[in-house]
C-alpha cells in the first residue's frame, strides 16, 4: 500500500467522523426538540421521576457514544427511545435502593392542585393506579401511541418487536388497561 493511498483512506475515514457525529449545536437542537417527550415517556414507564431524569441523562450519553449512522432524524429518534426502553427494563431488572422523594414545592403546582375538585383528583388517582398495575411494556405502547402519537412503525422500532403485531398488543394493552380501569371505579364506587 503506498503512502497517498493510506492518506486517502485517512482521510475517508475522518469525512466518515464528521458525518457521523453531531457538532453541538446539531445535538442541542436534536435534545430541544426530543428531550421533553422522552422524558414523559420515561417518567410514565419508570413510574418516577427521579430515575426518569437520571435515564435521561443516560440515554443521551449512549446515544452520543454510540456514533451510529443514522439515515434520518427520525431513525436517530426511534435509537433513542431503543435505548430508553432497555434502560427502563434494565432499571426494572436491576432496581436502585429506594429513594425518598422530595416535596414538590413549586407554587404553581400547588396553585393548581389547590383548585382541583376532587372528582378530578380521583380520577387522576384511578388512572395513575390502572397504569401502575399495567405492564412495562404495555405502558410503552399506550404511552408512545396516544401520548406520543407514534406509528405502528416507530413502536415497533423502539420496542423491537414487528410492526404487524403491534395492532394486537396495543389492543390487548388497551382492553387490559380498560379492565384495570374499570376495576378501581368499581373498588372506589363500593368504599363510597
Amino acid at each position: 500500500m503506498t503512502f497517498s493511498e493510506i492518506e486517502r483512506l485517512r482521510s475517508d475515514a475522518d469525512e466518515a467522523d464528521v458525518a457521523l457525529a453531531m457538532d453541538e449545536d446539531a445535538f442541542r437542537a436534536f435534545y430541544d426538540r426530543t428531550a421533553p417527550a422522552l422524558w414523559a415517556y420515561l417518567s410514565r414507564i419508570a413510574g418516577d421521576r427521579q430515575i426518569a431524569d437520571d435515564l435521561l441523562q443516560e440515554t443521551y450519553y449512549r446515544l452520543l457514544r454510540a456514533r451510529a449512522p443514522f439515515e434520518s432524524e427520525a431513525h436517530r429518534r426511534n435509537y433513542l427511545y431503543r435505548i430508553a426502553t432497555n434502560l427502563v427494563r434494565d432499571t426494572r431488572r436491576h432496581p436502585m435502593p429506594p429513594v425518598t422523594p422530595l416535596a414538590d414545592d413549586d407554587a404553581s403546582h400547588a396553585t393548581a392542585r389547590a383548585s382541583r375538585s376532587t372528582e378530578d383528583a380521583e380520577r387522576r388517582a384511578g388512572l395513575r393506579q390502572a397504569l401502575g398495575r399495567l405492564k412495562p411494556r404495555e405502558r410503552a405502547l399506550l404511552w408512545l401511541a396516544y401520548a406520543h402519537g407514534s406509528s405502528h412503525e416507530e413502536i415497533a422500532g423502539v420496542l423491537g418487536v414487528k410492526t404487524a403485531s403491534i395492532k394486537l398488543l396495543l389492543y390487548r394493552a388497551r382492553q387490559r388497561f380498560i379492565a384495570l380501569l374499570a376495576g378501581t371505579v368499581t373498588a372506589r364506587e363500593k368504599q363510597s
